[in-house]
């Protein structure tokens, strides 16, 4: 570990790192470059929906790890206000677009973006609860992300329809489909007891203690992570209640007896 940022100088390795980190970076995503998630998760199929958010994104988080910061360490210390910094605008700009979206897919996509700015966070904090946190965090997500996908194509495949105020009353017509989408939202959103909540809270004490032992991360990083989590429950528990609980749309009659 290291070996190789002993040999090529310290502005060799300020572009290698920087090119490794932009390349894991646009796999993550991070914001700014983000955008070409949501409209991916739009145009594919369900299938590719799950394999995408279950498993590729997860790459660019183990590449930060295993490339960018076992490689060059010296350079991962330097920079890691900024990675921080930059998983906080993550976390909140993830979560408030999330919060404005009125396509299922577009939601869960930026929802995706809020979570993994989690494990840029935990990464950057340089702490074993920070770093540990964010596998968790990244296995978690994998899970739970295929989940909302594989829950969203139950309905689209039969509408031909993501739009969710297309989809009130929901509960009435599938009330175990509602019971397994508030399971799936609820975990994702990190209620306690779900595996979201220990992948956050590892992320949020390992960024504050970050101060403490002087890796450079000031402790408000981790309390504006912690408005994110809100912002989870925020639009997750809302996209509920205007799916599920409100009277009944165009597309539910369409749906048929399915549950």
């Amino acid at each position: 570990m290291g070996w190789l940022s002993g040999n090529i100088g310290y502005f060799g390795q300020i572009d290698w790192f920087c090119g490794a980190l932009f390349a894991f970076a646009i796999k993550v995503p991070i914001v700014p470059l983000h955008t070409w998630l949501p409209d991916a998760h739009v145009e594919a199929p369900t299938p590719v929906s799950i394999i995408l958010a279950g498993i590729l994104l997860k790459i660019g988080g183990y590449g930060i790890i295993r490339i960018c910061y076992s490689i060059f360490p010296d350079m991962a210390a330097l920079s890691n206000w900024w990675l921080g910094l930059i998983g906080v605008i993550s976390i909140i700009y993830g979560a408030l677009n999330a919060l404005t979206q009125k396509d299922l897919k577009r939601m869960i996509a930026y929802s995706s973006v809020s979570h993994m700015g989690f494990v840029l966070l935990g990464i950057a904090s340089l702490t074993a609860e920070g770093v540990s946190g964010a596998m968790f965090q990244m296995i978690s997500h994998g899970f739970l992300s295929a989940a909302l996908f594989f829950l969203v194509g139950v309905v689209y495949d039969r509408v031909h329809d993501r739009n969710i105020y297309s989809f009130r009353g929901l509960a009435q017509l599938m009330p175990k489909y509602t019971g397994y989408v508030a399971i799936a939202f609820f975990a994702s959103l990190g209620l306690p007891g779900f595996s979201a909540f220990i992948g956050e809270a590892f992320v949020i004490i390992g960024s504050f203690n970050a101060a403490s032992v002087g890796t450079g991360l000031p402790r408000w990083m981790a309390l504006a992570g912690s408005i994110g989590i809100l912002l989870s429950a925020a639009y997750l528990l809302w996209t509920l209640q205007r799916m599920f609980l409100a009277r009944s749309g165009s597309k539910v009659a369409n749906l048929g007896p399915i549950n």
